[in-house]
């Protein structure tokens, strides 16, 4: 395809996109993209069909006029072969250059794509699934040159397990890792974008003369861009090699030649920056002052020996003295004492677990954070959630009942939140924070109803590896337990919130992350957990 046409293509595309966004944030919007490709690989599979009887067709006109002209047709004298040789210029030749058959055929294509446009990914989440891979490689310190070969290795220098072994390898293209360096690029984080690019320099080279229709970057782009990372990076020595190699080729490019002439100077005004070694620092991030402890959390993967060296936690049978649990019992496992923290193994059935998600997809909206009085989207939480009323099915006003029985508390609203169910997205996480709200002016304030008292999260679904649930200041996590129930207390028995709450959702890094939250606020449990003056109760 000629450069003209891919760039009428790709204007052509562009127009058809609609504000979608949001596949990202989302395992079940990404499930539902699946779906859309293959609708559109069906219809371009069709296309190709036709476009192969259309080229067989041509193949047969040139063979017919080819041998033609190899026999007796190089000579006019047969006046049939005259005539043909007439025809053939004044119609035959018109009807193969200008058949519209091969537009029917991409209009056809273009056709079935338009149907589907709707549902197609942003470029916010093509942005939002290339972060999502650096915080995957961040968090489980993954190495890059691994992630590209489609295996989860730890980076070189870490003494951590391997975390993952996929059953199908899936390599990344020079142009995947091009537009993940791209990415890092754009939000001047120099760290990731020369590792990315690294790659896609590496592989582009490999290639480097065989076009891929779909391929956006090249060469020179990676290379133009990886020169200019390490030049943001402080190796200009490194910057000048590749821009060189850039001009290398395409010698016409003004700028990047502007390029060479700056490093030179810059080189011959302080020689020893040829030399100098530069160190590459993760970007700081200045809203996450535990992020060490909290991606050691992440990496144990909820793997806690130590923890069953403490007698007091055990597993029992508990009723909580409730009628409701006396024929059945649920599987109690203490995970914690301070904070309390314990998980109720089977809480929920399969069946339950299942209903409750195909209960809340059709509503489900990418998830907010407070901030504030308001509530909005923020990078550190990517998930889609919904909330489920008891009066939508009665497998709600079941899981209600149980949860009322084993906490002993009122979760009728206004005193406890309706369900809220989430999915969680690529790389899908909740970077640490509290349930319970740290300031007056916090919007959970508004149901008048008190501060959140406390949270039962339930696990509808098992991951493949990753997606934890770590506590930062108590130090352990908590892997995903299929149709199990965290739970814990937020506040105190003086109302004053539990610092050792603080919690994070880890990066799923593989899998298909469902929890059900159910919040329990201060009001309506004046009975049921009375207060205390000790500020340790």
């Amino acid at each position: 395809m000629r450069l003209a046409e891919v760039a009428a293509l790709a204007l052509w595309l562009g127009g058809l996109r609609r504000a979608q966004g949001e596949t990202y944030s989302s395992v079940h919007s990404i499930q539902q993209a699946l779906a859309t490709e293959r609708r559109l690989l069906q219809r371009l599979g069709a296309y190709l069909e036709e476009e192969s009887r259309r080229l067989r067709d041509l193949r047969r006109f040139y063979n017919k006029v080819q041998g033609l002209h190899h026999g007796a047709g190089a000579s006019a004298a047969n006046p049939l072969l005259a005539y043909t040789l007439i025809k053939r210029l004044q119609s035959d030749w018109l009807n193969v250059v200008y058949s519209t058959e091969a537009g029917e055929n991409t209009q056809a294509l273009k056709n079935d794509y338009q149907k589907v446009e709707k549902d197609l990914p942003e470029f916010e989440d093509l942005e939002g699934a290339a972060r999502a891979l650096m915080r995957l490689q961040d968090v489980y310190a993954l190495s890059v040159k691994g992630l590209v070969k489609g295996v989860f290795h730890r980076a070189s220098g870490t003494d951590l397990p391997e975390i993952y072994s996929p059953g199908q390898l899936v390599s990344l293209s020079a142009d995947d890792c091009f537009l993940i360096g791209k990415v890092a690029y754009d939000m001047e984080d120099y760290y990731h974008s020369i590792a990315w690019l690294e790659e896609a320099v590496s592989l582009f080279r490999v290639s480097y003369g065989a076009w891929n229709t779909e391929d956006e970057g090249s060469l020179e782009d990676a290379l133009d861009h990886l020169a200019f990372s390490y030049f943001k990076a402080g190796n200009v020595s490194y910057a000048l090699s590749l821009s060189r190699e850039f001009l290398h080729y395409d010698p016409s490019n003004k700028r990047v030649a502007r390029n060479v002439l700056k490093y030179e100077r810059l080189l011959m005004e302080n020689p020893e920056r040829a030399k100098a070694q530069v160190g590459l620092q993760r970007p700081n991030v200045t809203h996450l002052q535990t992020r060490d402890l909290y991606e050691e959390l992440c990496q144990t993967l909820g793997s806690q020996p130590t923890q069953y060296q403490i007698p007091a936690l055990r597993c029992s049978y508990e009723t909580n003295d409730s009628p409701y649990l006396v024929l059945q019992p649920v599987k109690r496992e203490l995970i914690r004492l301070h904070p309390y923290v314990a998980l109720y193994h089977d809480f929920v059935s399969d069946l339950e677990a299942e209903k409750i998600k195909g209960l809340a997809a059709p509503w489900l909206q990418r998830s907010v954070v407070a901030s504030g009085e308001e509530q909005q989207k923020a990078e550190y939480r990517i998930s889609k959630s919904a909330w489920l009323k008891d009066t939508v099915d009665p497998v709600i006003v079941s899981l209600d009942q149980r949860i009322a029985a084993l906490t002993g508390l009122n979760v009728r609203p206004p005193y406890a939140e309706y369900l809220q169910v989430v999915n969680y997205g690529l790389g899908g996480h909740y970077e640490p924070h509290f349930d319970h709200a740290t300031s007056r002016k916090s919007p959970l304030y508004r149901m008048k109803a008190g501060n959140r008292l406390a949270t039962v999260m339930i696990y509808l679904s098992s991951v493949e590896a990753g997606g934890s649930t770590a506590f930062i200041y108590a130090n352990f996590s908590v892997p995903v337990v299929k149709n199990a129930a965290l739970f814990w207390w937020n506040l105190h028995r003086n109302g004053a919130g539990n610092e050792d709450t603080l919690h994070a959702g880890c990066p799923v890094l593989v899998g298909d992350k469902w929890v059900a939250n159910k919040w329990i606020h201060e009001h309506g449990q004046e009975f049921r957990r009375r207060c205390s003056l000790h500020p340790e109760d």
